[in-house]
């Protein structure tokens, strides 16, 4: 299957086709590029272990939020033994832990306008494309608010080992741009369901997200 490239917008690194109005989702939606279908499609692929589904309940919220943000809630990365030296079932669960931590930092990020932790899950492209998005939405006196489920499960890793590649049926139960000045609704909607394959590098003695891309709907 070839996957599709996407591109930068309120809500995921990677977005295909999109709609007129950017809606957040996920880190895919937001990164565009193509990088990890360059890496899927040119390097050596090892299909891995799956996953058990996890589960997500929708809490919106119709008006802006003006308080304080609360205290950061991801902490700095702690080191992880390197991936050689551990069996392949502990490895993908260190990927899965952190794939799903870079999901909780990613809805934080939007929801405080503030990209300061996502370096402790993220490393380029994904960490400047959603760094750069997240300043634009902030300087639109804008904010987003989106509820995700996601499915992870590892599917294929590189030869060495270091990059493993993640596939995740990522759904939106809603997706709502608030302006931070009225705390009114200006855009959104209900979202939806697509496949997002992810890749997770072990970087500085943790794993982090790098590059995602979106493909059909699930």
């Amino acid at each position: 299957m070839r996957a599709r490239s996407v591109r930068t917008t309120p809500r995921g690194p990677r977005r295909a086709t999109v709609t007129a109005e950017k809606i957040p989702t996920s880190p895919l939606f937001r990164a565009a590029s193509c990088l990890l279908a360059t890496t899927l499609l040119g390097s050596t692929l090892t299909a891995c272990g799956q996953e058990k589904a996890s589960s997500g309940a929708l809490n919106p919220n119709g008006t802006f939020d003006s308080a304080s943000p609360a205290p950061s809630g991801s902490a700095p990365p702690t080191g992880t033994a390197h991936p050689s030296s551990l069996p392949t079932p502990q490895v993908n669960q260190d990927v899965l832990s952190r794939y799903r931590e870079f999901q909780k930092v990613y809805k934080q990020v939007y929801e405080r306008n503030d990209a300061t932790d996502l370096a402790t899950v993220a490393v380029d492209p994904v960490l400047t494309n959603v760094t750069r998005d997240v300043e634009k939405v902030k300087a639109a006196n804008q904010v987003w608010r989106f509820t995700l489920v996601t499915n992870p499960k590892v599917y294929a890793r590189a030869k060495d080992g270091l990059t493993v590649y993640v596939v995740d049926c990522l759904r939106t139960l809603g997706s709502y741009r608030f302006s931070t000045k009225t705390g009114k609704r200006t855009g959104g909607g209900p979202g939806g369901a697509f496949v997002y394959r992810t890749a997770v590098r072990y970087d500085s003695g943790t794993w982090k997200v790098s590059d995602s891309i979106r493909d059909e709907k699930c």
